[in-house]
């Protein structure tokens, strides 16, 4: 394997994706003094308590410090060594430059740029939709690889957004309807109606709420937000009055069960929009670059050479071996797991 893979970065057994000599992103690593967060959904959060209290600095961005702290109250991120960086702010280590960059999925979410004393750009764009996203140059490229399986492709024939907005339009017409998404996703729907002027009431509970604040205080322009526990919300929600009620998917099968009922979910790339019960329909919005745009985030990268990251997603080391075949650069998947094989 390549000296500079090796090096210069790699993805570990636990997730750690190292880059250069100091930083470890997304997961815990006993040899690195900085640790950053890309962003706050659960499975870039891996160790972060013991990063606080074992690095030397813990980066992310503001919106990613506010958001974690919702989604786990037991973060402590106020620590003198839990230090927020904006977006394009150079943070000097050593001999090293880190530089957290726009990744368009959920607010505040990071690309980490490190450049060393050889002008090495080594880049890992943590999760990320092509669309909205600034494409870096580098020299050694870590890509996500959620959907990195070439039957993962979205080419359909219709705005999904204009499609989901016209969905929940028309079901308003008879009373409450519940969205179901990860954090992140769920504010961008809401965003969504705020566009295109539907003015019902936001119904959520309350984590939806704080997150949907933050995303507020960041710059979404989500509106007014009522809580299901509010006396407005009971109302609205028991009478079946409209508006739009937004849980996460995890509650799917708890809320709304005799309601009309959308999920939003990334992974659907038959139909942009699928009925899967009487009142309940499945539409495929991601925030997650397909197949083609991670494919098409190589290229522009003109990365030497890349690392898939095959912890978080079961497709790193299929999507290894389709960018060696469509683009003339040296690839692998990390970690490897038992039965796979790399390219010496």
């Amino acid at each position: 394997m390549s000296r500079l893979i090796v090096e210069r970065a790699c993805v570990t057994k636990s997730g750690a994706v190292l880059l250069g000599d100091s930083v470890a992103c997304d997961a815990f690593d006993a040899d690195r003094p900085l640790r950053i967060v890309t962003h706050a959904h659960a499975d870039h959060l891996g160790g972060l308590r013991k990063s606080i209290k074992c690095c030397e600095k813990v980066l992310m961005t503001p919106a990613t410090r506010d958001l974690a702290e919702i989604v786990n109250p037991t973060f402590k991120l106020r620590n003198e060594n839990v230090h927020t960086l904006e977006y394009d702010q150079p943070f000097r280590y050593n001999d090293e430059t880190i530089t957290l960059l726009k990744a368009e999925h959920i607010m505040g979410a990071s690309q980490v740029l490190v450049e060393d004393v050889n002008d090495t750009r080594i880049v890992y764009t943590g999760d990320f939709k092509l669309e909205g996203t600034p494409v870096i140059d580098c020299d050694v490229l870590v890509v996500e690889a959620t959907y990195g399986n070439p039957l993962c492709r979205r080419n359909f024939d219709v705005d999904v957004s204009d499609l989901l907005v016209s969905m929940i339009e028309r079901r308003l017409r008879g009373g409450t309807v519940y969205i179901f998404g990860f954090y992140g996703k769920l504010q961008e729907v809401m965003q969504m109606l705020r566009k295109a002027d539907v003015e019902v009431p936001f119904v959520m509970p309350n984590t939806v709420h704080e997150v949907s604040k933050v995303c507020n205080n960041y710059g979404m322009n989500l509106g007014s937000l009522t809580l299901d526990s509010s006396s407005e919300g009971q109302e609205l929600l028991n009478k079946d009055l409209p508006c739009v009620a937004f849980y996460h998917t995890n509650t799917r099968f708890k809320v709304g069960l005799d309601s009309a009922r959308i999920c939003v979910s990334g992974w659907e790339f038959q139909n942009p929009c699928k009925q899967i019960d009487a009142q309940e329909y499945l539409v495929a919005l991601s925030d997650h670059s397909d197949f083609d745009s991670l494919i098409e985030y190589v290229k522009r990268s003109k990365a030497k050479q890349v690392i898939t990251d095959n912890y978080r997603s079961s497709y790193g080391k299929i999507l290894a071996d389709e960018i060696r075949k469509k683009i003339d650069v040296h690839a692998v998947a990390q970690p490897i797991t038992k039965g796979q094989t790399t390219l010496v």
